[in-house]
């Protein structure tokens, strides 16, 4: 199944945000690419729920934040062990799924380690100055049994784990009882590999070994049985020869001693730009990725974590990462519809980017239904329509060009609404300033932007008249300012503008030098300007932003 691709507006959406999400999705999936999915990275408002209504239209997904997270790269499907686990099994799991170490867990699944395939290279090719080293073994009876699919003649306490010393007794009768007690090899910790030597296995017998392996499949005399119950010596017999009877033996041994308690755990949740500062000088075979009580729940190597993220996202009416979803300058960015100026977004590689400067979003999208001969269902071109009417004032905005005229004609009947019908509708929905909280007004439709060093904020709202934003004058003043100390911005503006009068207001947070430098007629004493004319953030507002911070010398 493909992963989908999620098309996001900006944060603090308006209509053409959304609704120029929506018909993407319809238009991609019109012509094949259904792995596209409309999203959205804010809050709804009146308006945009208004015409989603009209139009019978689900709001997109909200999806917050797509910043490639441990969890997106994880494998779930971990291969573990226990601290009961043989060494046998261990390079088993490590051969079958060609991975280089695997995590140790309880019985709770809780993480106590891992054992990796360099450690284990370590026991079983030790160091030539140990040769101890090489005949103990950490493993029980039963272990060894199963390892070597043994006979089983007699067996005494076999499930105990124990410290063992391994031998093949291939030399002479006459040495082997000095030699064996020359090397300090206790006999009940001794493991006697041997085949048909009637005299090695007796003098092992009358030495109570701990266990006689007798290799080859080979037949044992009942007498030699007898004795080892007798003696309570262990006795099985391997179908293999001595050499590959010693090297399973050692494999039998148990992972306890060979754990590496030193792990790096991780959560689900961290974020892949962290933990790649974080394991940078780190050369583990293996990350471990627990949940709050340290269960394991994946695991991930630095392969895994240096790979380009898996995510996609298209992104629609802008194209600025200060005004992007969360996380959208460490995804693939695979496309860019969009009508404002050039933003700041580096791609790793070639993109679909259309920018056109048309009066919205919606524009381009509808445009492009229109040029491949697709004709957009109801719902679709009435969402198109609201996201023309929202962004253009009704074609009185000054962004607005012959192209939104034609495309409402285009539209209407499809959508089986008149244009002036539909933006009563838009427009009646309700004001944001007697919906909204003071602090939600400046957030409902914001954007961040980039001058040089500088980053300041512009929010709109558009009402019929000013008397509710003279209702609330102060509370949206206070709310301003704090928004850009939060967000600390050189300044923040939010554009009030008169649907009738094609007129705003400027609410203006910043600093002496800024104000004094505004050159439109201000309120008295207030933080407000009258801008005569002015509707268009895009078109209108930005330029002059542009011009005031040149003219001041701050860019």
């Amino acid at each position: 199944m493909t992963d989908p691709i999620y098309i996001f507006g900006h944060k603090n959406p308006d209509a053409d945000a959304i609704c120029s999400a929506l018909a993407y999705e319809a238009y991609k999936h019109a012509i094949g690419q259904t792995e596209y999915v409309a999203a959205r990275c804010g809050n709804s408002n009146a308006r945009i729920d208004a015409i989603l209504e009209r139009f019978q239209t689900p709001l997109p997904r909200f999806i917050g934040d797509v910043t490639p997270r441990v969890g997106n790269i994880m494998q779930t499907k971990a291969r573990t062990v226990t601290r009961q686990s043989t060494c046998a099994e261990a390079l088993e799991l490590i051969d079958k799924y060609d991975v280089r170490a695997l995590p140790v867990v309880d019985d709770n699944g809780q993480i106590e380690g891992f054992v990796s395939i360099f450690q284990l290279g370590e026991f079983f090719i030790p160091k030539p100055r140990e040769p101890r080293a090489m005949r103990r073994v950490h493993t029980s009876v039963q272990s060894i049994i199963d390892s070597l699919n043994a006979k089983v003649l007699h067996a005494s306490h076999q499930d105990e784990l124990e410290e063992l010393f391994v031998r093949i007794g291939a030399m002479d009768i006459r040495s082997f009882g000095s030699h064996h007690k020359e090397h300090g090899l206790p006999s009940d910790r001794s493991i006697i590999i041997v085949g048909d030597r009637w005299d090695i296995q007796e003098r092992c017998l009358q030495l109570g070994v701990r266990l006689l392996v007798i290799t080859g499949a080979l037949e044992v005399d009942e007498d030699v049985v007898a004795r080892a119950k007798e003696r309570n010596v262990s006795l099985i017999v391997s179908p293999y020869d001595s050499a590959t009877t010693s090297w399973i033996i050692r494999t039998a041994t148990h992972i306890d001693g060979l754990i590496d308690p030193e792990v790096c755990c991780f959560s689900a949740e961290d974020r892949i730009s962290s933990v790649k500062r974080r394991i940078a000088n780190n050369n583990d075979p293996l990350y471990l990725v627990v949940n709050d009580t340290k269960q394991l729940i994946g695991v991930f190597s630095k392969s895994d974590i240096l790979r380009p993220s898996h995510t996609k996202i298209a992104l629609v009416d802008h194209n600025e990462l200060g005004q992007a979803v969360n996380g959208a300058g460490e995804v693939q960015i695979t496309e860019i519809l969009d009508h404002h100026r050039l933003g700041n977004i580096p791609t790793e590689q070639p993109i679909l980017f259309i920018n056109r400067p048309v009066g919205s979003t919606c524009s381009i999208v509808a445009d492009m239904f229109r040029a491949q001969s697709l004709t957009p269902a109801p719902n679709i071109a009435g969402v198109l329509m609201a996201g023309i009417i929202s962004d253009t004032l009704l074609l009185n905005s000054p962004t607005t060009t012959p192209l939104e005229g034609e495309l409402l004609d285009w539209l209407s009947p499809i959508a089986g609404i008149e244009p002036k019908a539909l933006a009563d509708l838009i427009f009646t929905a309700g004001s944001v300033v007697i919906n909204s909280k003071p602090a939600e007004v400046i957030s409902s439709d914001c954007k961040i932007y980039n001058e040089g060093e500088l980053r300041f904020s512009v929010s709109q709202i558009e009402e019929l008249g000013f008397d509710n934003f003279w209702k609330n004058e102060d509370a949206l003043d206070e709310a301003l300012e704090a928004y850009r100390a939060k967000e600390e911005l050189y300044f923040s503006f939010l554009l009030v503008t008169d649907i009738n009068s094609q007129d705003s207001l400027l609410v203006v947070a910043g600093n002496d030098e800024l104000k004094a430098s505004i050159n439109y007629p201000q309120r008295g004493q207030s933080n407000i300007y009258e801008l005569s004319g002015i509707v268009s953030r895009k078109k209108q507002l930005i330029p002059y932003i542009s011009s005031l911070l040149k003219t001041m010398g701050v860019v």
